[in-house]
């Protein structure tokens, strides 16, 4: 119930979200939506589509320069302005003026201060159409360790039910570069050929459109900075913009059940001219 409305608000980021109109369209009592939500997430739902909101903002004022402000907050569901500019300022200590004129690389760099530099392989990424993917799913709070007993539930399912063909896919909602590891929301996913009922799991569908495909392979640690390299160089580079889709990455060796903790996998971003 929390994950499914977790997944709408994603879906509907960029629109007036109405929560007296999600909970009709999930089938769901507005009051229990309420708590049942608290007590997954550990906030409630405003405060929940408020941050979602400036986090998208973030990201997009540093790799779609040629859109404005006012743009970028109507992309992100603010109706002002200047409402926009207040609760950004609130969050991350600096206008939207100042974060993407270089605030943001102060930022980030924070954040990431703990980690060393990281060498990681990557190819020149391919723009590719890509389908709707219908997958099963479990959604963490917070990057770090736990996140590996998700992928093996996931696992699980892949040992019992013995698919002739299955794909094991990472959502990323946020940008960890410039949002705490401990906030970011992380969905584990897999897509395969079984019958939905033999799959006790929630279902939800990826987007489809336009991708820039990048093949990367590393360790488990460089997988901040290959996402941090590709918001904060080669997007505001390549002439491209991102949109609110999240990008996901799709496995031939998943670092969080591999032995040696490396990964091999396609990385996927949504991108627009």
């Amino acid at each position: 119930m929390a994950n499914d409305l977790m997944f709408y608000i994603y879906t509907n980021i960029d629109t007036d979200i109405n929560i007296d109109e999600a909970a009709q369209t999930l089938g769901m009592d507005r009051f229990y939506l309420h708590k049942v939500f608290k007590n997954v997430f550990g906030r409630n739902i405003y405060e929940s589509i408020k941050s979602i909101r400036l986090q998208k903002a973030s990201n997009l004022l540093i790799t779609n320069r040629y859109s404005t402000i006012s743009k970028i907050a109507t992309a992100c569901g603010y109706s002002s302005q200047t409402s926009f500019i207040r609760a950004f300022k609130v969050r991350f200590g600096m206008t939207p003026k100042t974060w993407r004129n270089g605030g943001y690389l102060q930022y980030s760099n924070k954040l990431l201060e703990e980690i060393q530099n990281r060498a990681f392989y990557v190819t020149e990424p391919q723009i590719v159409k890509r389908s709707p993917i219908e997958a099963f799913y479990l959604r963490d709070n917070g990057y770090g360790p736990h996140i590996k007993q998700s992928w093996q539930k996931l696992q699980t399912i892949i040992y019992t039910l013995e698919p002739k063909n299955y794909t094991l896919i990472s959502l990323f909602h946020d940008n960890p570069a410039i949002t705490s590891l401990d906030a970011c929301q992380h969905v584990s996913a897999i897509s395969l050929d079984a019958k939905n009922s033999e799959v006790n799991l929630p279902k939800f569908k990826i987007a489809g459109g336009v991708y820039a495909r990048f093949e990367v392979k590393g360790e488990r640690e460089d997988l901040l900075h290959f996402i941090r390299w590709v918001y904060h160089t080669w997007l505001p580079q390549s002439g491209y913009e991102t949109t609110t889709k999240p990008p996901y990455a799709i496995y031939r060796t998943n670092h969080h059940l591999s032995e040696d903790g490396h990964f091999d996998m396609d990385f996927y971003l949504s991108i627009t001219l």
